[in-house]
Order: structure tokens, then C-alpha cells, then sequence
């Protein structure tokens, strides 16, 4: 039988240019694919971040007068194996998105992406895979260049970012340009979701969410015209990365047989943030600080910690105003909180498996990957009931049988604290303390399940 050839585009790949979850997402799907024989080529704009070994290059050929000449890079690294780069005129940055010293977004981001998109595309026309797997907006644009006969699919990680710009580019994609125009606007994420021959979105509760006016964004209708066409794909994550009994960056390892090795990861999370070591649970959390992630409801916490009692260590980067906010409620409360700001990986590792419970406030979550690699180190998720979240951790107090964490009804302060406090008092008990770490450190979140629904659906003949 001969393997599906993928063209895989993304604007992150882990660990290599890493931003959000779409990296993780994309590593992880990628590597499990091609553990199962699959021959995927992965596409990136080349940032000029990698060093890539033994590389052959060749111009792309068939780009329009309007984009800049592209050079196709094809090497490999250690880290992610083979890998093909898109490099450029403006393609090098020291972030995808955003200029560091500003934290503002590139102006010429839509020129960037679609640039690449369209250079995505020349490049399905001359190498023939068989699928082109597009991811978010920052390739969609590629879907309107491709053949009629060459088979699309298109991943959904976030419908908040859509990178709608101008509506003079829709002229600039040839007869498909007007199915992206969406409110007098280029949107390149409206017409991948139009064009694509299969959408996905990264849990089956995000494809729920994602057709109602409130959760979709203002392409609600768009994904309802889909209809079997859309499906909901959880995200798992890369057990050669997450597993607490082989992660290199941990103080020392551990498994689910012996926890041991847990308490020396939380003495030394404590140490690193300056924290006592008695005083209740240690509270965890690892996000992006954006509005999305709850950043400030958990920040509403702070004055109750003390008489719970629990700790808080939060750890990430974005928003300057919410890295500020955060470190002004470290400061008024530094024996109950502490803040990391700016993400590191191995400091990430050690709150999520040296953390007690870990907290996802997010107001909304397509899938999320941190309660899954809290769950795989033994550290209990506390999350709102959104997205993906709602798909992987149940109710401890709703399902005493398979509880495995605690689900807030509500992306509110109030819902929030209530939640916590239900989760401090569970943790407080050993035996339902190790029965719900028991649960979430033997189930499956591998990528083995979720790659085989995506090879499933890169065959023409499957009907969904």
C-alpha cells in the first residue's frame, strides 16, 4: 500500500519557532504521522532562526508578479528531522508576529503570510503530494492557488485570529479571491473554511462552540455551511516530551507507581519561585497572557490564597499590561504568589509536573494542551467548562468514579474561586488526591488516536 504524501504548512513548529500551541500541535501531529509511515514534508517561512544540515536549495518557480522570489531550503534538524523552508525578501524575523521591542504585530504581517501562502501553494503545483494540510489563517490563503484536483484540509487552532487585512487582495487570488472576502474585508481564514475540501477544529467541543454566533467569531455561518465537512479532532500531545518518567529537564523523574519523585519537582519548583514549602497546594499555571486565558480571573485569587490555603506560580509571556498587572499582585501578595514573565521551556516543565494542581481559566479554549500534560505528570487540572477542556477533564465532583480534575461552569472570578476551593479540599485528601492522579496519569493523550482520524481523513473516499 502507498503512503499518503502530506504537504504540511504551519507557521510554528516545535521546538524550533514556538509561540503558542500551534507549534506543539504541529510537532506532535507531524511526528506521530510519519511514526506511522505517513511521508509528510513540513513547510515554513524561514525566520532565519534555523540551522538546517545537509540542505539543498532551488527557486520556486510560477510565483505571481505581485510576490517576492522564493527560495526553497530542504534539510533536516535534529530536533525535528526533515524540514523545508520558504525564505524570502522580509521572511527573516526574530518573532512570526510580533516585534519584541514593541509587542505590537508586524505591519506586514498579511504581506508576509500570504507571500508564503502563495509560495505553499507553487509548491504543491511542482512536487504533487497528495493533501495539502493548511493550519490557521497564516496559510490558508494557499487553498485558493491549488488545483481543483488536489485534495485540502485545513486545522483550525484559534478562530480569534483571522488575519483579515484589505479586501484589494482577494484580486490577487485568482477566481477563488472573492470567496474570501468576509464583511468588506480579506479574510484568509472565511475562505480556507470555504475552500477547503475537509476543516478541522482541534476538539469536538470547539467544532460545537465554533458554529454558534457566540463562539465563532463572525464565521459561524461559514462553518455551519460546511456541514459534514467540519469535524472535531482532539489534540494530543508528544508523550516524548511530556512523560514525567523519561523528561529530561525535570530535577529528577517519575511515573505513576511513584510519585517520589513529584515531591522532589515541587520542593524545587518552590525553591525557583521563592515560596514556602508548607501552606497547602501548589497552584500552577502555563499560558500566553492574553485576554483569552483567564489571566486576570486567576489573578482574582490572590487575595484568597492565604486562607485556603494554596500558592500560586504563574509562568508565560505577552501582554504588557497583563505582565504588569500580574507582577503588581505578586508583589502584594509574594508569600502566596509568584510570576515568571517571559516563557522558558525547562522552568514550564517543572511548574506542570512540580505543581499540585494546575490551573486553565480561559474564556474560551479550541482544545488546549497544558491540562494534558498535568494530567500525564500527576498534577490535577482545574479548568473552565470551554472547548477542549471540557472534553478532557471531568468532574471530580460530578463523576467521583472518573473524575480527573475540577470543571468551573463559568470563565468567571466567582466560578473560579469556587472551583479552586473545591479543588484544594479534594487535594487535601490522599485517597481521592491518588485516584484522580492515578486516572489522568494512565490515560491516553498521545497523538496515536488523533493521527489516525487525520489519516483517515486525507483519504478522498471517506465520507464524514
Amino acid at each position: 500500500m502507498v503512503s499518503t504524501s502530506v504537504l504540511f504548512a504551519t507557521a510554528e513548529y516545535a521546538p524550533l519557532v514556538k509561540v503558542g500551541g500551534l507549534s506543539e500541535a504541529s510537532a506532535g501531529l507531524v511526528g506521530c504521522l510519519r511514526s506511522m509511515g505517513t511521508d509528510v514534508t513540513v513547510v515554513m517561512p524561514d525566520y532565519g532562526l534555523i540551522e538546517l544540515e545537509d540542505v539543498t536549495e532551488r527557486t520556486l518557480k510560477g510565483m505571481p508578479s505581485w510576490a517576492p522570489a522564493v527560495t526553497v531550503r530542504c534539510g533536516w534538524t535534529r530536533e525535528t528531522g526533515a524540514l523545508t523552508l520558504l525564505r524570502f525578501d522580509g521572511s527573516e524575523r526574530p518573532n512570526p508576529y510580533v516585534d519584541p521591542a514593541t509587542g505590537e504585530g508586524w505591519a506586514d504581517n498579511a504581506e508576509r503570510f500570504f507571500a508564503f501562502s502563495t509560495a505553499v501553494a507553487q509548491l504543491a503545483i511542482e512536487d504533487r503530494p497528495d493533501v495539502v494540510h493548511c493550519n490557521d489563517w497564516h496559510t490558508a490563503a494557499a487553498i485558493a492557488l491549488l488545483p481543483d484536483e488536489m485534495r485540502s484540509v485545513l486545522t483550525i487552532h484559534n478562530l480569534a485570529y483571522q488575519g483579515d487585512t484589505d479586501a484589494a487582495w482577494a484580486e490577487r487570488f485568482g477566481h477563488h479571491g472573492p470567496a474570501y472576502l468576509e464583511y468588506g474585508r480579506f479574510n484568509p481564514l472565511a475562505g480556507g473554511i470555504s475552500l477547503a475540501d475537509k476543516v478541522v477544529m482541534v476538539s469536538e467541543s470547539y467544532a460545537s462552540e465554533a458554529v454558534s454566533e457566540e463562539g465563532g467569531f463572525g464565521l459561524h455561518h461559514r462553518l455551519i455551511s460546511r456541514g459534514r465537512d467540519l469535524i472535531g479532532i482532539r489534540n494530543g500531545i508528544d508523550l516524548g516530551l511530556w512523560h514525567p518518567s523519561e523528561d529530561p529537564l525535570l530535577p529528577f523523574t517519575f511515573d505513576h507507581g511513584d510519585l517520589s519523585g513529584k515531591e522532589i519537582c515541587r520542593k524545587e519548583l518552590l525553591r525557583v519561585a521563592g515560596l514556602e514549602s508548607e501552606r497547602g497546594p501548589v497552584i500552577g499555571l502555563v499560558a500566553r497572557f492574553v485576554h483569552q486565558k483567564g489571566i486576570d480571573l486567576a489573578l482574582e485569587l490572590a487575595p484568597f490564597l492565604e486562607t485556603m490555603p494554596a500558592r500560586l506560580i504563574l509562568i508565560g509571556s505577552g501582554s504588557p499590561e497583563l505582565t504588569r498587572h500580574a507582577q503588581d499582585v505578586a508583589a502584594l501578595h509574594p508569600r502566596q504568589v509568584s510570576v515568571f514573565a517571559g516563557y522558558d521551556e525547562k522552568l514550564a516543565h517543572l511548574v506542570v509536573s512540580g505543581s499540585d494542581l494546575l490551573l486553565v481559566p480561559s474564556r474560551f479554549e479550541p482544545c488546549g494542551l497544558t491540562q494534558m500534560q498535568a494530567m500525564t505528570c500527576g498534577t490535577i487540572p482545574v479548568v473552565t467548562d470551554v472547548g477542549g477542556l471540557r472534553d478532557t477533564v471531568s468532574d471530580m465532583d460530578q463523576h467521583p468514579r472518573s473524575g480527573t480534575g475540577y470543571v468551573a461552569p463559568q470563565p468567571t472570578a466567582m466560578s473560579l474561586l469556587d472551583t479552586v476551593h473545591r479543588a484544594v479540599r479534594g487535594w487535601s485528601n490522599p485517597r481521592r488526591r491518588a485516584s484522580i492522579q492515578r486516572r489522568g496519569m494512565t490515560a491516553d493523550w498521545s497523538w496515536a488516536a488523533p493521527a489516525q482520524d487525520y489519516l483517515d481523513l486525507y483519504e478522498p473516499t471517506l465520507v464524514i
